[in-house]
């Protein structure tokens, strides 16, 4: 009986401590299930809301039985319950101080932001460009993609500008629920997509939605604010006043780890690029256009350099960097950037990010195909 006892104890130490995390993180066969599934995420979020119940039934389990056979018991059991106990003191460690995505990417320390400035060897990177009453910010996506998040005030507004480096999504939020202010912190990943915790109802939401998908406030969306990719050179170009986020000194060993991550040759295989065309690692550029998604592969946009198509009946044009414009005149011309962004034609958002990214959170997405 003592011994049913003290297994039983084990696993419920073992078991919720690790699920609370596995189903959260990107592990082996964590992240697989359709993205209408939230079974994962909603058990893990129980889990984080209950688990100091479920540690201290384990621990009044085990510990009876644990203090009689080291007390009582010859060598061999003792060593069979102190094993045990060990492993779950260092599961406890590591699932708590070392897998959590909190203990992994930070926020950063130092905001430093600075006009901009290009160099030869900083005027291809990728930015996140945002632009609000007049005061015009880039967030440099290997600096951001680590932190994962950061809070800033742009043209008197707050800003949370959000990058997923494992689906390469990037969105900025306003951070406001139910009319206040909000924080948020990383919690960990629902379908390979960045989830991040608020402070007061300890809900998750979507990096790539806005979206809670568990907690007191499923259901509800955070406001997007416009966002746009634009490489450093461009950015400069269209708002030569603008401001950039710059390196946080704290963390230039994590900023190397993204080295590589803007032109897809990263190593990480979370991360890199797949040069083929509809894998799940594929670069495409998606749009949403009265309630009608559609995606264009990244190959095809540059070799073509820009695509015209139709969604919806209006008229569009996609062209690098990826900015689209709508019009019911079929003829309209596509040119570069900046003249885009002089024109007085409505912009569609428009979101680089993996297939698989894409697919999953827009399950209802059609392809375009060249004719």
């Amino acid at each position: 009986m003592r011994a049913i006892q003290f297994l039983a104890g084990v696993l419920l130490l073992l078991v919720p401590e690790i699920l609370r995390v596995y189903y959260i993180m990107p592990f082996p066969g964590s992240q697989e299930d359709v993205a209408t599934d939230l079974r994962q995420v909603t058990i893990a979020h129980w889990l984080h809301n209950h688990i100091w119940w479920v540690r201290l039934i384990g621990l009044a389990l085990l510990a009876g039985p644990f203090i009689f056979y080291l007390r009582n018991g010859n060598w061999w059991k003792r060593v069979a319950v102190i094993l045990p106990a060990a492993l779950c003191a260092l599961v406890f460690y590591a699932f708590n101080f070392k897998f959590m995505a909190d203990k992994m990417f930070y926020p950063p320390k130092e905001k430093v932001m600075r006009v901009v400035a290009i160099t030869d060897s900083t005027a291809n990177s990728l930015v996140i460009a945002i632009e609000q009453n007049g005061d015009a910010r880039a967030y440099p996506i290997e600096l951001i993609g680590y932190h994962h998040q950061l809070l800033d005030t742009i043209g008197g507004g707050s800003v949370l500008v959000t990058y997923c480096t494992v689906c390469r999504t990037g969105r900025a939020w306003k951070p406001v629920v139910n009319g206040e202010p909000e924080t948020f912190r990383l919690v960990g990943m629902d379908h390979f997509n960045a989830m991040f915790e608020d402070s007061r109802t300890g809900s998750w939401w979507r990096q790539v939605s806005g979206e809670c998908i568990a907690g007191p406030l499923k259901g509800q969306r955070l406001d997007e604010i416009p966002s746009s990719q634009f490489t450093l050179g461009e950015f400069a170009g269209v708002y030569p006043n603008g401001l950039v986020f710059q390196p946080d000194p704290n963390f230039t060993e994590q900023y190397a780890g993204l080295e590589g991550f803007d032109n897809g040759t990263i190593a990480s295989g979370l991360e890199y690029r797949d040069t083929a065309s509809w894998q799940p690692k594929s670069w495409v550029v998606g749009v949403i256009h009265k309630g009608q998604a559609r995606a264009y592969d990244w190959n095809d946009l540059s070799r073509l350099g820009a695509i015209n198509d139709t969604i919806s009946g209006d008229s569009i044009v996609v062209s690098q960097p990826n900015v689209i414009w709508s019009s019911r005149d079929t003829s309209f011309k596509s040119d570069t950037l900046a003249f885009l962004v002089t024109t007085t034609y409505e912009r569609i958002s428009a979101y680089q990010e993996f297939w698989h990214s894409w697919r999953t959170f827009h399950p209802n997405t059609t392809r375009y195909e060249p004719r």
